[in-house]
């Protein structure tokens, strides 16, 4: 690509790009400030909170003397979720790949991985050798790469039982541990870029339905083929990736332990705290991370279900289309030499307008009215009968979160179902219930599907129940046990 080609990707990046947009603004540090703040512990805040926290810095910003305008947070919010720089769904603001990017991009400049050289070379070199053997057509040169891998391996462990080690210099140490963290620091990027996708595809079917005359049932092949082409982008196959070695438990455990033993070690200190309390929870992070994947997943599919059925985009496609005939009129008579100011005594049939405010609007499908004829009212007592008494089995909650954190730590990462095998549901339907009020508490992975749990209750019989599945782990629960919101 020559000179000029080049000049016009960058021209069209500067203008499109919202990772640009956002490092150009005139507040830039400002909002990079704010966002790196506001998401320095959670990766979901509320609308409410943001913006009052938002509105704190304004204020503070106009008595310092470097903010000038009178704007409240809600405005400059909007904005920054219009530009892309935010995301906001069922009121709760979330970063987007591009205000990901561009802090990442400033904290590289901050930090800058100095003499790493060696590091990148043997990331290099090992993922090379590993896809050169993958790759390799020839079984028995594949055969002979591995069978050298494994008599290195084999010297290694020679030279270990001999009592010779090669220790790492502190610097070597220091360049490691840094380089551990910035290749975690970038995994968050892949789920913003697969949320990105999803969001895209469920923009273009909607549009795809409104501007076209699909049927229903040629919308759904094509959101199916849509589901299949996200699976094969970059950050889809990333995140496939990701999921497959979040099941795998043995991968899972030995990957906890080993960042929890190198947070351990003296070499650690070459970590500021956020970034080391970073690498102590990873796991836990990545796990909401892949949930929050899954939620969006199920709430678009469900959301173009709801805008199928409910008939809005041949509505809109109506609308659209008289709209396209009203701008083809409108240039018919301009290119004519009409005056489109020109007064008329043209009247339309169209009654009275019975809408005098926003609030007297009906809707279009109001629900139907609640039936409240068969309710009687009853007196609150301070009292509970002994049919209430005698409904309630008793389950301490707490007492079973710790049991299921010492199984998870002794069996590795399992689901509700598999759980039940090593500490039987022996309370019935609450038992079952506070188990699912454990995981949603740790912020367990949702797959995306059932599974089938047996209960027994006091009286002995079984219960068979249908539930999510959801896949818990050790490293999901925090240090002290009552933090959990049970």
């Amino acid at each position: 690509m020559n000179f000029s080609g080049w000049q016009a990707r960058f021209r069209r990046l500067q203008d499109e790009d919202a990772t640009w947009r956002l490092l150009r603004a005139d507040n830039a540090p400002i909002i990079l400030a704010f966002i790196a703040d506001l998401f320095a512990e959670e990766n979901e805040v509320s609308f409410d909170r943001a913006r009052i926290a938002l509105d704190t810095e304004l204020e503070r910003g106009r008595e310092l003397g470097y903010w000038s305008s009178e704007s409240g947070a809600g405005t400059y919010l909007n904005q920054w979720i219009r530009k892309g720089w935010l995301r906001e769904m069922d009121d709760m603001l979330s970063k987007t790949d591009a205000s990901e990017t561009a802090l990442r991009f400033c904290r590289a400049l901050d930090e800058p991985a100095a003499g790493t050289s060696a590091s990148h070379l043997r990331i290099v070199q090992d993922a090379v050798r590993d896809f050169a053997v993958a790759t390799n057509p020839d079984l028995d040169a594949r055969a002979a790469q591995l069978e050298q891998q494994k008599r290195e391996i084999q010297r290694s462990i020679d030279e270990l039982r001999e009592g010779v080690s090669v220790e790492l210099s502190e610097s070597e140490q220091r360049e490691r541990i840094r380089e551990i963290y910035q290749l975690a620091s970038v995994l968050t990027g892949d789920f913003r870029r697969v949320e990105d996708d999803i969001r895209r595809i469920d923009k273009g079917l909607r549009i795809q339905m409104i501007e076209g005359d699909s049927s229903r049932g040629d919308v759904l092949l094509e959101l199916m083929e849509k589901e299949m082409l996200l699976e094969n982008t970059d950050a889809g196959s990333a995140f496939e990736g990701f999921f497959h070695l979040l099941c795998d438990q043995n991968r899972t455990t030995e990957f906890s332990d080993q960042l929890r033993d190198i947070l351990s070690l003296p070499v650690a200190q070459h970590l500021n705290q956020v970034q080391r309390q970073f690498l102590s929870r990873l796991m836990r992070e990545l796990s909401r991370e892949s949930e929050r994947v899954f939620s969006i997943r199920r709430r678009t599919e469900e959301g173009l279900r709801g805008y199928i059925e409910s008939g809005a985009a041949q509505e809109n496609r109506a609308v659209a289309h008289l709209l396209t005939e009203l701008e083809r009129s409108a240039v018919v008579l301009r290119e004519n030499g009409c005056n489109l100011n020109t007064q008329t005594r043209l009247e339309l049939p169209v009654g009275v307008p019975g809408i005098r405010s926003p609030m007297s609007m009906a809707l279009r499908q109001p629900d139907e009215n609640l039936d409240t004829s068969g309710v009687e009212e009853q007196a609150n007592h301070r009292e509970p009968s002994m049919e209430m008494l005698d409904s309630l089995e008793v389950v301490q909650i707490r007492q079973l979160a710790v049991r299921t954190l010492d199984t998870l730590r002794r069996h590795g990462p399992m689901t509700i179902s598999i759980l039940s095998s090593y500490q039987p549901l022996m309370e019935g339907l609450e038992e079952l219930v506070a188990c699912i009020r454990v995981a949603r508490a740790i912020h367990a992975t949702d797959l995306n599907t059932t599974e089938q749990v047996e209960a027994h209750d006091r009286y002995g019989i079984r219960i068979r129940a249908s539930i999510p599945k959801l896949l818990m782990s050790a490293d999901l629960f925090p240090d002290n046990i009552d933090e959990l919101t049970l």
